[in-house]
């Protein structure tokens, strides 16, 4: 298919829209169900290029869940705890893909609220059940087994979008927006993101473990694909804070380092003894399980519980420039981060950093990502 109309742009008064190659060629994307819109298609393209990074980088199937052109969550495929299970209301036999997408939905359940999903490897029939029950408007993923295009064929009412793109296809090395009738032009940001990106420790701890890298690496690519200014915060193979899109980056340091602090109170005894009338819909359950947190459990059992567990990673999509960001961020357990370096505060931040224990890595690299009004 050469061209793909779309319900409407941005807005429903933005008509008449599509998406279409430039030089006429074939789409490398196919509807298989529903009827995407732009922002599902930014969605989905975006969110795509991520679960296929991940994939390359780390070798395991990776799984995304996007709002607004931006991740709320993205992980990579791990067996789930029973305590996983519980949090992300995750049932039954998964495969690994199906797994990943239960980590990245589970990252930021409220923000995940209608998401877009994207899945590095064929949907399979347990990545299908688990995509049933949840508030999504829409998939994409290089294929679909038989049974599983069945059950999410089945979804709102038959209307769930369901998209298919060619695991081969590769953009063109100029890539271009329009913004005000104007149009820019530069590189396809094709940069990979790999363990060579961690060799430059800064910090007098130096020791980084293999699940530390692979945390790294999931925080920065989740980075390249995260509306700018952005951070993130990463535990064993999932993100489970992602802050996009503030004008100061300490701002976004506090946002995600919140979200990252309510993921870990969701595994409070008290949060996971909740009971719920049957028949409550998931997104009321976690609309409960927020109330609870923020009304009853205490100040007192909320530090002590985040006092009990750390290990987290955190990446910056450009340089800290001040030693805030990491004293916010020891209190929500850090103990890795990977930024670009270059700040002329950058003595400060080291220096915060060793006051922690952290080991950071400056990679000098920027992932800064403007990803609206494409063309």
């Amino acid at each position: 298919m050469r061209e793909i109309e779309l319900k409407y742009g941005c807005n429903p008064n933005q008509k008449p829209a599509r998406i279409y190659m430039e030089d006429g060629s074939e789409l490398p994307v196919e509807v298989l169900n529903g009827r995407p819109g732009y922002i599902n298609f930014m969605d989905a393209l975006n969110s795509w290029q991520l679960v296929r990074a991940l994939r390359r980088a780390t070798g395991r199937p990776a799984a995304a869940s996007f709002k607004h052109v931006s991740p709320a969550g993205a992980a990579i495929a791990s067996p789930l705890t029973d305590e996983d299970r519980r949090a992300f209301f995750a049932e039954g036999e998964l495969s690994p893909v199906a797994t990943a997408y239960a980590r990245a939905r589970g990252a930021d359940r409220l923000c995940s609220y209608g998401d877009w999903a994207a899945l590095s490897d064929t949907c399979d029939e347990t990545a299908a059940r688990l995509l049933l029950p949840e508030v999504s408007d829409g998939v994409i993923a290089p294929g679909y087994t038989p049974a599983a295009l069945e059950l999410l064929r089945q979804k709102r009412k038959g209307g769930y979008n369901v998209v298919r793109i060619d695991p081969d296809y590769e953009p063109a090395p100029q890539e271009r927006r329009d913004i005000f009738g104007i149009r820019f032009e530069q590189g396809y940001n094709a940069l990979p993101l790999t363990r060579d990106c961690l060799k430059n420790v800064v910090t007098a701890n130096k020791t980084l473990t293999p699940a530390q890298e692979d945390d790294l690496l999931l925080a920065l690519i989740t980075l390249k694909y995260t509306q700018s200014n952005s951070v993130c915060y990463v535990k064993d193979g999932q993100t489970v804070g992602v802050g996009a899109g503030q004008q100061s980056r300490i701002h976004c340091t506090r946002l995600a380092g919140d979200k990252a602090d309510t993921w870990r109170l969701r595994r409070h005894p008290k949060v996971l003894e909740l009971s719920f009338p049957e028949g409550m819909k998931r997104a009321e359950r976690d609309n409960e399980i927020d109330r609870f947190i923020r009304e009853e459990l205490s100040e007192a059992e909320k530090r002590d519980w985040l006092s009990r567990s750390a290990g987290l990673a955190l990446g910056s999509d450009a340089f800290f420039p001040f030693g805030d960001n990491i004293e916010r961020a020891a209190r929500s357990g850090v103990v890795c981060v990977a930024q670009p370096g270059g700040s002329i505060r950058d003595d400060n931040v080291i220096e915060t950093a060793d006051k922690y224990g952290m080991v950071m890595c400056f990679t000098g690299i920027r992932l800064s990502s403007i990803t609206e009004q494409m063309s």
